[in-house]
């Protein structure tokens, strides 16, 4: 009897130290660390698309401590990348990076279009959620950039009333793949504008944000471009935008003033 006591002692202290220990464990990760700076950041958005891409994701920050957390702490301590994707279905911008609850701010919209409504979301994912990296994300197959392309070869379809305002952003980026790529014929040339709508959403932010440029040309913030592959879940970096913004630096239409005043 007195050994099967000590023994059930000795199991009890046992399970007290492992409780103790697994609620020091989360008592540190409920402290936030300072945010990893751009280059970091990029790293791991990049590691976790290659676990995602062959089937070795994690799914990290998605369990019931996770959600505890997000219930009691402030969005701005841990997320780490803003991403600007496009609406359709087939992106699931979380999974893509192998990310979870509170590591990326997203903002989703059809054709990934930088207007009014998306960078003021932008602005507020870099300046107050105080993400050191931003994604603008394009995909392939994309319907918005379809649709465009297909419009401007003559070839468009009536549309919804609001469905032009969204898009009018893209034409400028399809009619540049046209003009670099003028023996690309059809459907062949919307690979191209993809790529181009990314630089184009690059542009129009630089242009309407001066806070955004700022933050750039602090180096408190990297702005990069990127493809997904909608058939192999791999992101392809679209990562050099220096020239983009020495274009809009000189640019006479660019705004100038960051704040509203009130």
């Amino acid at each position: 009897m007195k050994k099967l006591f000590r023994l059930v002692i000795t199991v009890c202290c046992a399970l007290l130290w492992i409780h103790s220990a697994a609620l020091a464990g989360s008592a540190k990760q409920r402290v936030p660390s300072k945010k990893p700076s751009p280059d970091e950041v990029l790293a791991m958005l990049r590691e976790g698309n290659d676990r995602f891409a062959s089937g070795k994701a994690q799914h990290p920050h998605a369990d019931a401590a996770r959600l505890a957390l997000a219930g009691t702490k402030k969005q701005g301590d841990y997320a780490y990348a803003t991403v600007i994707a496009c609406s359709d279905s087939r992106v699931p911008v979380e999974l893509i990076f192998d990310g979870g609850v509170m590591d990326l701010f997203v903002i989703r919209v059809a054709g990934n279009v930088c207007d009014t409504d998306e960078i003021g979301s932008i602005e507020y994912g870099l300046a107050h959620v105080h993400t050191p990296l931003l994604v603008v994300l394009g995909h392939t197959q994309c319907g918005a950039v379809t649709a465009v392309t297909h419009s401007l070869q003559g070839k468009g379809h009536a549309l919804e009333r609001n469905i032009p305002a969204l898009v009018d952003n893209i034409i400028p980026a399809v009619k540049h793949a046209m003009d670099m790529n003028k023996g690309v014929k059809g459907d062949a040339i919307i690979p191209f504008a993809i790529e181009q709508n990314v630089w184009q959403g690059i542009e129009d932010l630089l242009m309407k944000s001066p806070s955004t440029r700022n933050l750039v040309k602090k180096g408190k913030v990297k702005v990069v471009g990127a493809i997904y592959d909608v058939g192999t879940g791999k992101v392809r970096w679209l990562t050099k935008i220096d020239e983009i913004l020495r274009r809009v630096e000189v640019s006479p239409d660019r705004e100038t003033e960051p704040m509203t005043g009130k």
